[in-house]
Order: C-alpha cells, then sequence, then structure tokens
C-alpha cells in the first residue's frame, strides 16, 4: 500500500513538472529587438563613415527630421517639417515602423535634440538595430523669450584610427591566448617513482620463563 502510494505522488509530480515545462515553451517569447550590428562592427562604420549633417542639409527633400525631445519640448519649438519621438518611445512598434519604412524609402532620418550629446545614445541604438540610414544633426537648440533659436555646434571628430586599434587589440588578445594555450601544452609532465618499500621483520619476542 505504502509503495503504491509513492508511486502515485511519483506520477504526480512528473506531469506537474511536465505541465510546467510546456507552459514555459508555450508563454515563452522572443525578444522583439535583437542587435544587427556588435560594437566592433559599429565602431568601424561610424569611424569610417560621416554621419553628421548640418543646418545648411536639412531642406534635402531625402531627409526625415527626427526631434527625439519630449513632447512638451518639442511643442515650444521645433525645426520646419520634423516629426517627435521621444527616445524612451523608440522601441515602441509603431514607432520602429517608422523608422522601417523610411529606410524602405531610402531616405536618411535626421535625430536632432537639444544637443549633439543627447542624441549620441538612441542614434547608437538604431544604429545598432540596423537602421544604418541615420544621421546626427550638429545644432544646438535655446530659447529666447519663448522662441526658438538653432545655432550651429561644431563637433569634434577624432583622427584615430578606430578600425586599426581594434584590429590590433584582436591581434594582441589573439597573440596572448595563443601563447597561453603553448605554455598549458608543452608543460612537461612529471613522473614520480615509486619508493621502494622494505618490509622490516619484527623478533618474535621469547616467553618469559616463570617457576621458582
Amino acid at each position: 500500500m505504502k509503495e503504491l502510494e509513492k508511486t502515485k505522488r511519483i506520477s504526480i509530480a512528473s506531469t506537474l513538472f511536465i505541465l510546467v515545462v510546456l507552459i514555459g515553451l508555450l508563454t515563452y517569447k522572443r525578444p522583439k529587438n535583437t542587435y544587427a550590428l556588435n560594437t566592433k562592427s559599429t565602431l568601424e562604420n561610424l569611424s569610417n563613415n560621416n554621419y553628421f549633417a548640418s543646418l545648411n542639409e536639412v531642406s534635402n527633400k531625402d531627409y526625415v527630421l527626427v526631434d527625439i525631445r519630449s513632447a512638451y519640448e518639442f511643442e515650444k519649438g521645433h525645426l520646419e517639417n520634423a516629426i517627435n519621438i521621444h527616445t524612451p518611445d523608440f522601441l515602441n512598434e509603431d514607432n520602429l515602423s517608422i523608422f522601417k519604412e523610411i529606410k524602405e524609402t531610402n531616405k536618411t532620418v535626421i535625430l536632432y535634440g537639444k544637443n549633439p550629446e543627447e542624441v549620441n545614445l538612441p542614434f547608437l541604438l538604431l544604429y545598432q538595430l540596423g537602421y544604418d540610414n541615420m544621421k546626427l544633426l550638429t545644432v544646438k537648440l535655446d530659447y529666447y523669450q519663448n522662441k526658438l533659436i538653432t545655432k550651429n555646434c561644431d563637433v569634434e571628430i577624432s583622427k584615430a584610427d578606430v578600425a586599426a586599434f581594434i584590429n590590433e587589440s584582436v591581434k594582441k588578445q589573439a597573440d596572448a591566448m595563443k601563447k597561453a594555450n603553448i605554455k598549458i601544452t608543452t608543460k612537461p609532465k612529471t613522473t614520480t617513482t615509486p619508493k621502494k618499500v622494505i618490509p622490516i621483520r619484527k623478533k618474535k619476542k621469547m616467553p618469559t620463563e616463570g617457576g621458582c
């Protein structure tokens, strides 16, 4: 009787475990957004291409201006023909569909905010997601008597060869790993010779003589 109850408990536990696994598989959702480019590829591409745009270029018909500031800031004043997509809402399905549509029409998205530094993070996020039709507007926004003032600002461009630096770092890492593997494989094996054991025979004790 006890064995039967034990078997029932095991079968119930197994059934519950299988149900939990099935529910987990059915409710599992793959991430909607995955990076199309890794950090290395992103840095190499950005170091070889000019991804800045100035105020003089915004009239280009193939450019779509996207204001990344909040709706409140956008209503206070924005560039002509710009659309507003606040940075925290970039990954919403509706907004991603807008970016996708712009890319499919072979147009370029020009991101801008109150300054170029504010645009860096959303720009890199979209770029790594595969939206490589992006540019960053080098403009600084300010207000004077509730009127929007836009000024071009200079952005320092690094003269360093980022691609060469990355390749050199990767090469050094590979060389270090190679050397480490050689040391491990060529390490001589130390063999220990077994000690010779010499048995020592114990002398038998003579029985003590008794008596008077």
